[in-house]
């Protein structure tokens, strides 16, 4: 499992590198594929669009069950709503004589690439929360944001709007303007680490009037939350 980080080859770790370097075949989505084309080379790949995860993850874990060295890549981190968890329930679908080994490569996670191109507005607690109901329930989704916002903990907001997903942004905005001020900074990055890299501040009041799609990463201040030059910042407390 091989966190490839949020899309720049910079941003990828010499231990992720090295693994998919080493690989004898290589697994993902294939956007996710398309990104590391320069290490692909005389390589085998499988690849499968969204909605396929059980499929593709399924054919790697039998892929190692051959002897094959086989690289999973996920983009950011692999076990942050990446496929380490998916492989590790597949490959314990089987007799423990007969697992292949798994190792767990880390990555450059989309919330941290976010993060770093905002500021450091991550510098107290958080909560990651996505807005895909996919494969979790809406009411779960929005209790989390609740108790989130009540726990005044900075926000990030994974998959916060697709075209068919347009009004639960507006809940989150709706639920977390009971609990913390109109004025509360707020952050979008769209591409992080990517060449179509782009980021915006606004206020929890107007965010939601910014672009924001699939590729965004919203983040929401918490009641400390300020800008200063151009940068959002929560404190973690010191003294100055």
């Amino acid at each position: 499992m091989v966190g490839i980080g949020p899309g720049s080859a910079s941003d990828m770790t010499p231990r992720a590198r090295k693994a998919i370097e080493c690989a004898e075949i290589v697994v993902g989505y294939d956007t996710y594929l398309d990104l590391i084309q320069d290490l692909l080379s005389g390589k085998a790949t499988i690849g499968t669009g969204m909605m396929q995860e059980i499929d593709r993850c399924q054919a790697a874990v039998e892929q190692a069950m051959d002897g094959k060295q086989v690289a999973v890549i996920s983009s950011g981190d692999p076990g942050v709503y990446g496929m380490a968890g998916l492989v590790l329930e597949l490959v314990s679908k089987y007799p423990a004589t007969v697992q292949p080994k798994v190792n767990v490569i880390p990555g450059i996670s989309a919330v941290s690439a976010a993060a770093a191109i905002l500021g450091a507005p991550l510098m107290h607690d958080f909560a990651v929360i996505s807005l895909s109901d996919l494969l979790t329930p809406w009411e779960v989704i929005e209790k989390r944001i609740e108790m989130a916002a009540a726990g005044d903990f900075v926000i990030a907001i994974y998959n916060p709007k697709s075209i068919r997903r347009t009004s639960q942004i507006e809940t989150v905005r709706e639920i977390t303007l009971k609990h913390r001020g109109a004025d509360t900074p707020v952050g979008i990055v769209h591409h992080a680490s990517r060449t179509r890299e782009h980021m915006a501040l606004s206020t929890l009041e107007n965010f939601t009037n910014e672009h924001i799609d699939m590729f965004s990463l919203v983040i929401i201040g918490n009641s400390q939350t300020y800008i200063a030059d151009g940068k959002m910042v929560t404190p973690r407390g010191y003294r100055l």
